[in-house]
């Protein structure tokens, strides 16, 4: 039996546990290690943080993952060997045939002097869980969503935030007093993709949403509720919605895994440079977004990969970078975003322009991934 021994189970890691328990459960068996007990989908933080779920609704607890061949482990990675395959946590060790890193990225907060005094973040479950509480007291002002770090996890995340904080000012009656700006490292929101792009800034334009591209925060002056940029501007603000600085986890980096910060790997594979040992996700530099329907797909290419060692047959294809990702525009509406990165000669993608189908056919992504990885 080759023991496969999975790191972190979001996307990828859940993707990669289903599809051997599929296909090969009679050869392998499958350890999945997570810190948290739970899993929800990114969108879901947006949910719960403008009220339209609570957390219990949208959780999705690991220990009712009942595969052939796959256990669940609610444990703390603290060290990983890749030349050995040794994985120590704060409970057991574990010694793997392949080992597949699918950590994601951390947040760093703290790396924006005054995010943690004087403003909020919501790419943590924690952080929704806080502006829901918060976000029903707003009585209009300056509202700032900015990007961070020089790169983020899911391009269309801010835009969706400013759309929905509109759509909220309208419903507590202080739209007219409300100013909402986007703050963004990128050139356009989805830089692959003009038409996609210049959905997101009509839909921008018709709710009144700035959007100040190739910029960046960095820092908050709590005392004058002042934004700093890069650039030497300024910015007043009386809500300031941050996406934090990503970094790779510490654990990764201490094992000697990354290079410029990040774990490189061979993108048609996602084979690392020591033999039997994969990466996915957030924490590689694939040159692909780091968006979670992303994470789903290069699982499935290292899946293709180990089934295809154990079973034999036809070549596994090479990683084409194909996925398609929603995006929230408000008033209940969603748009769709596809996209083939890494299957021609360059990069592109297709826009569907927001209606109340897509926001049926979202709910659909959710619900079948839900029933096929947690079956329920």
């Amino acid at each position: 039996m080759e023991r496969v021994v999975i790191l972190g189970a979001g996307f990828g890691g859940l993707e990669l546990a289903t599809r051997l328990s599929e296909e090969v459960a009679d050869k392998v068996e499958v350890t999945l290690i997570d810190q948290n007990d739970s899993f929800l989908f990114g969108y879901s933080k947006l949910d719960v943080m403008f009220g339209r779920h609570a957390i219990d609704d949208v959780r999705m607890y690991y220990r009712d993952i009942v595969k052939p061949s796959v256990e669940f482990r609610h444990e703390v990675v603290e060290a990983i060997d890749p030349e050995n395959r040794h994985v120590r946590t704060n409970r057991a060790e574990y010694d793997a045939d392949v080992l597949v890193i699918a950590l994601g990225a951390d947040l760093d907060p703290a790396a924006t002097p005054g995010l943690l005094d004087d403003g909020y973040e919501f790419y943590s479950v924690s952080g929704a869980e806080q502006l829901r509480e918060v976000l029903p007291a707003f009585k209009g002002g300056n509202v700032v969503v900015s990007v961070l770090g020089p790169f983020f996890k899911c391009p269309a995340a801010p835009f969706e935030c400013a759309m929905l904080m509109h759509d909220l000012a309208s419903r507590l009656d202080v739209s007219d007093d409300t100013d909402i700006k986007v703050i963004s490292p990128l050139r356009s929101p989805i830089p692959i993709s003009p038409e996609a792009s210049a959905g997101i800034l009509a839909g921008l334009a018709r709710r009144g949403i700035e959007f100040w591209p190739e910029a960046r925060v960095g820092r908050l002056d709590p005392a004058t509720h002042v934004a700093s940029l890069l650039d030497g501007r300024t910015l007043p603000y009386d809500l300031f919605l941050g996406i934090p600085v990503h970094t790779c986890p510490p654990v990764v980096v201490d094992a000697g895994m990354t290079v410029d910060g990040w774990v490189p790997v061979d993108h048609t594979t996602f084979a690392t440079r020591y033999p039997n040992v994969y990466a996915v996700g957030d924490i590689t530099s694939a040159p692909v977004p780091r968006v979670g329907v992303i994470a789903e797909g290069e699982a499935g290419t290292v899946a293709d990969v180990l089934v295809h060692r154990l079973r034999g047959g036809d070549d596994p294809d090479a990683y084409k970078g194909i996925a398609s990702c929603y995006i929230e525009f408000g008033s209940k509406e969603v748009a769709r975003f596809d996209v083939n990165f890494l299957g021609g000669p360059a990069p592109f993608g297709a826009f569907a322009e927001p209606s109340l189908e897509l926001a049926a056919s979202k709910q659909e992504f959710g619900s079948s991934r839900r029933q096929r990885w947690f079956g329920s």
